[in-house]
């Protein structure tokens, strides 16, 4: 979704153009598309557990039913669990509830701490120029995208 700091408020949810279709042609290929999220706006009070859930409902239905799985993570930057990214604790709850192959999968994301996951978990990484993704120096990724529509094409692309 759009960036917005701290999101609270579900009228303020707005999918990147282009999302649910690129969604769409991942799960035409066979591909699961789970959402990794920190959330620690919840730890700081910030947003509260329910305005998190409303707005996730509300992605969820802009999203058109294109997720198969979400997991978010409220820790503190000052006290992660092993779940907070760049932890791959969320990770491994996927693997666990979906069976998902790490070391052929992606992790897409526009956060240093995105690709850092994916890295550390075995993933090839696609950061997104989106929300933060245009200011990432340290990040390092397999690739870089536009967007989330790019970052599918990359994602289906044959591989030689």
């Amino acid at each position: 979704m759009e960036e917005v700091h701290y999101c609270s408020d579900p009228s303020k949810v707005r999918v990147i153009p282009g999302a649910v279709a690129a969604l769409r042609e991942l799960r035409a290929a066979g591909w699961l598309r789970v959402l990794i999220t920190n959330q620690s706006g919840i730890a700081s009070g910030k947003i509260s557990l329910d305005q998190y859930h409303a707005v996730h409902a509300e992605l969820s239905s802009q999203l058109e039913g294109q997720l198969d799985a979400a997991y978010f993570c409220p820790d503190a930057p000052s006290s992660p669990t092993p779940r907070r990214k760049p932890g791959t604790g969320m990770l491994e709850d996927a693997v666990r509830d979906l069976g998902i192959d790490l070391s052929a999968s992606w992790m897409v994301g526009d956060k240093e701490i995105d690709i850092a996951c994916g890295r550390a978990a075995g993933c090839r990484t696609i950061l997104v120029q989106t929300g933060y993704g245009a200011n990432q120096p340290g990040a390092r990724p397999d690739h870089i995208a536009a967007d989330v529509t790019a970052a599918s094409a990359i994602i289906l692309r044959p591989r030689i």
